[in-house]
């Protein structure tokens, strides 16, 4: 009995390790992980608070649903109770489940349309970023920048360095400053994806022929992960997004290069490219 109470004190203890750990990282999921991924905006501050607060409210009513139905079983079996009660309406009560189930959802609408709010109600960008989805990569033009555009492929297995995620890393990385207000405007050159990165609480599909937006503000440097949301196809698992967040000064030499390195990109040939060699055959899947 011992030796059960010791094994599973140490796999209770396994799992809150494991999960702390998750909460220690940055900008990518973890091995173990509970909860949602660390805020890195305050958008995502604000959903993590909300989803915490809703499951404070869903275990309430939880416990308390669960209360009433032992009390029931209890109570009025027939064996406690051989001669049910035959009352129809209880005006007190029937207030009661009216009201509270009106109290909880104004509870929850009224943080719940300040967050929709903030997350629709944009600030003044500081930079502006377009991000296109296509099979299977991404594209990423700057127009304050320069106006140059280059692709974000991933990283194959063979390619990896340490440290670096399986999936999700790319060769060349959405760069943006840390503190400022950047706009990213979202669209599908083929068929629909969806640029989702968790830590920034930002998800919008990329639609052929429409420009969807969204922003975030990073509040920390360092590289945040996210993968197309949208089941877009045969190689939807293998493209990522990697957002890399730098100083002001930092993102202005990296622009300066960058305007260097993708002067005259030519995204045909690469969409050609990435279509001749898919990215699932190079992985080897």
């Amino acid at each position: 009995m011992f030796s059960r109470f010791t094994a599973a004190a140490l796999a209770v203890g396994i799992l809150l390790a494991g999960s702390a750990a998750a909460f220690a990282g940055l900008g990518q999921p973890s091995p173990w992980q509970l909860g949602l991924q660390e805020a890195g905006s305050p958008v995502m501050a604000d959903v993590i608070w909300f989803h915490d607060f809703l499951l404070w409210i869903i275990t309430g009513i939880t416990a308390f649903v669960l209360i009433l139905l032992l009390l029931v079983i209890v109570r009025f079996n027939a064996r406690a109770n051989p001669t049910p009660s035959r009352t129809t309406h209880n005006a007190l009560i029937e207030v009661i489940w009216t009201i509270v189930p009106v109290i909880i959802l104004v509870t929850i609408a009224i943080p719940s349309f300040r967050l929709l709010f903030v997350q629709l109600d944009e600030p003044k960008p500081d930079i502006t970023v377009k991000a296109t989805g296509k099979q299977w990569y991404w594209s990423y033009d700057y127009p304050d920048n320069g106006n140059f555009e280059f692709d974000s492929l991933i990283v194959e297995d063979k390619d990896l360095k340490p440290g670096q995620p399986r999936l999700l890393t790319v060769d060349n990385e959405m760069v943006v400053p840390v503190n400022k207000i950047v706009h990213v405007l979202v669209t599908g050159a083929d068929v629909i994806h969806s640029f989702a990165v968790p830590s920034f609480g930002i998800k919008i599909d990329a639609v052929p022929g429409r420009l969807n937006d969204t922003w975030f503000k990073a509040t920390s440097e360092g590289l945040f992960h996210g993968q197309c949301s949208e089941l877009c196809g045969k190689d939807h698992a293998f493209m990522p997004i990697t957002v890399r967040v730098v100083s002001d000064a930092e993102f202005t030499a990296w622009a300066t290069e960058a305007k260097k390195k993708f002067a005259g990109n030519d995204n045909a040939a690469s969409g050609t490219l990435a279509a001749a060699t898919p990215v699932s055959a190079a992985i080897g899947r």
